[in-house]
């Protein structure tokens, strides 16, 4: 058990390498790795079950503790990214399949990987982690409803259809994870090191399923999407720590914010484009499941050369439970 657990850190902390290899992999032996486009929806479900059996009462404590910090850091991350993306696809002309697949990307929550990333940056752990689980449990809700909004000049969307399909991929595993964690604690503490290899495994096989199923649309196109979330991304990361600075918190708050709303929860994308749109629409979320996990490490090791306010001190039972993430 300890092997895999090892094995697990290894994958976790290259997390980035192993995505990037399995996408050009998928480019270049596109049929090897198209069968796995079925499995998909039920990837991102195992993903969120491990969200849920890592997921704690002190990472819900902080919305009480620090109520307005967190709101600042949802709604920046439920405006800026979302605003973002309407205005690159306009601005840019995008095709109707890739400028909702842009906007899809921007209006999911954020992903558990910026927990790690602020962890590393010596951000406010116990913020990230506080954002990423209210933003995730109000996706439901605000994702399709922010998808309608600026995506139906371009596609038909079904807001309906989509709250139910985060209902089951993203809701419903985080309870089961939760109700497992409390049902079966000590063998649940004994699994969560694994979790990162699972996480891992099952991000690459999803990047690699949609890379494979649009390796033509991608090698006609995949230049001026590869561009379009860079630059969302980019600004996404300025922006969000514009906000906290503007907002007036510390600097590793600062940190925090600009992570919390750079990152996505791009695996949601996919499915959500792939369950609800076309093949094409999953294109920028699984590109910037690629690039976010680059920019992401690069970001956090620029933010280690900014020095923390004295009051910074994240606790360091947050920390270790970003890091088991």
């Amino acid at each position: 058990m300890q092997a895999i657990a090892r094995l697990s850190q290894f994958v976790g902390k290259t997390f980035a390498i192993w995505v990037l290899l399995f996408a050009v992999l998928a480019f270049f032996a596109p049929e090897q790795f198209r069968w796995i486009g079925p499995f998909i929806v039920p990837l991102l479900g195992i993903i969120m079950f491990g969200m849920g059996l890592t997921l704690s009462k002190n990472d819900f404590a902080e919305v009480f503790k620090r109520p307005g910090t967190v709101l600042i850091g949802v709604l920046g991350q439920f405006i800026i990214m979302p605003g973002l993306a309407w205005l690159l696809s306009t601005a840019l002309q995008l095709p109707p399949e890739i400028a909702v697949g842009v906007i899809l990307v921007g209006c999911c929550p954020g992903g558990t990987a910026s927990n790690v990333m602020t962890f590393l940056a010596r951000g406010d752990v116990a913020l990230s982690v506080a954002v990423t689980s209210v933003t995730t449990l109000l996706a439901p809700v605000v994702t399709p409803a922010l998808i309608y909004l600026l995506a139906s000049q371009w596609l038909e969307v079904s807001a309906s259809a989509m709250f139910w399909s985060i209902v089951q991929v993203v809701i419903l595993p985080i309870a089961l994870g939760l109700v497992a964690q409390s049902l079966l604690r000590e063998k649940v503490k004994a699994c969560v090191d694994v979790l990162p290899l699972v996480s891992v495994v099952a991000i690459v096989a999803i990047v690699a399923a949609v890379v494979a199923g649009n390796q033509q649309r991608i090698a006609t196109s995949g230049l001026i999407i590869f561009a379009v979330v860079v630059l969302h991304n980019g600004l996404g990361l300025l922006l969000g720590y514009w906000l906290a600075k503007i907002a007036g918190l510390s600097v590793a708050q600062r940190k925090t914010l600009s992570i919390e709303v750079g990152m996505q929860n791009s695996g949601l994308g996919v499915a959500l484009a792939t369950a609800h749109f076309s093949p094409l629409a999953a294109v920028p979320s699984a590109i910037f499941s690629v690039w976010h996990n680059i920019s992401g490490p690069l970001v956090a090791t620029l933010f280690q050369r900014f020095k923390n306010d004295d009051a910074d001190e994240t606790p360091a039972v947050a920390m270790q439970a970003a890091a088991s993430k």
